[in-house]
């Protein structure tokens, strides 16, 4: 009988392993190893609708106030014209905001007034004090509530523009300030870059902006029923109804009406608002500046 050999440690034992099946594991360990560490396929964010897009008034909707007394001021306080003339236009406006209502012939007179006050003055001379006058009053009058609704619309990749009675250089250097796409303002006649007192057209006030609105839209090819539309006047219904989504911002007590009728949001940022007539702390404490600027332009001699 034979012996048997001994077995080495190098010699195999048990059930052979088929050849090539050690690399086949290892890859499938590898790919399980790496399959681990993939990131999961990221969830891509729907593209912007580009056929939609927000406007919004400026004054007492975005701007604390109107824009133009804001500027005025700043060129008052640059000798462009007396404070008794600021302190009558700031009254106009304490009126509109007790009665809750904003009259078409005042805002036509007042408007054409403020622009009689820079006839003959330099456009680019106006235009850097828009970016002074912005800095020094109109930044600290932004209601913040309407900022972040331009911002939520800005963010969404949609155009956002405003639309203004401001004169529209005004309304520009506000919409560059903030970032925005751009603005549709009253415009002022200017003859080689000197203002000649006169408007352009009419005062972009009431329907006056709905057909403006509507221009702009055929032009950045809008779809209106997907756009939005922000105002606190009564007077901007025809530009709110032009919208699919209208909101009501800081609304006069005509507006909250139709708002509340038609279902449009009410969005108001106003903090004083004890008075039973909307407006009349900031009325009040607006024709108590009125008062004193005419004070200080009598002791002036004016």
């Amino acid at each position: 009988m034979s012996e048997s050999s001994p077995v080495t440690a190098d010699e195999p034992t048990g059930t052979p392993v088929p050849s090539g099946a050690d690399d086949v594991t290892e890859l499938d360990a590898a790919e399980r190893d790496s399959g681990a560490d993939e990131p999961a396929t990221p969830v891509l964010p729907p593209p912007p609708d580009l056929t939609a897009a927000a406007f919004f008034d400026v004054d007492n909707t975005l701007v604390h106030g109107s824009s133009l007394v804001h500027f005025a001021r700043g060129l008052a306080a640059r000798d462009y014209f007396k404070y008794s003339d600021l302190a009558r236009f700031a009254y106009a406006q304490a009126k509109f905001q007790v009665t809750g209502k904003e009259n078409s012939d005042d805002v036509a007179a007042g408007r054409r007034k403020a622009l009689s006050f820079i006839e003959g003055r330099q456009t680019a001379e106006l235009e850097a004090l828009g970016d002074e006058i912005y800095d020094e009053i109109i930044a600290d009058k932004i209601w913040q509530g309407t900022r972040a609704l331009a911002q939520m619309h800005l963010d969404a990749g949609q155009q956002v523009w405003l639309v203004t009675a401001t004169p529209m250089e005004l309304a520009q250097t506000i919409a560059r300030k903030l970032g925005l796409t751009g603005a549709l303002g009253t415009v002022a006649e200017s003859v080689d870059g000197v203002f000649t007192g006169r408007l352009v057209g009419e005062i972009l006030h009431g329907v006056g902006k709905a057909h403006a609105v509507r221009q702009l839209a055929i032009r950045e090819g809008l779809n209106l029923r997907r756009c939005t539309a922000y105002s606190d006047s009564f007077n901007d219904v025809p530009m709110l109804s032009l919208v699919g989504t209208a909101v009501a911002i800081n609304p006069d007590a005509a507006l909250r009406d139709v708002a509340r009728e038609r279902g449009w949001e009410i969005r108001d940022f106003r903090t004083a608002r004890k008075a039973a007539r909307i407006g009349v702390p900031s009325a009040l404490a607006l024709g108590a500046v009125g008062g004193a600027l005419a004070a200080m332009a009598s002791r002036k001699g004016n």
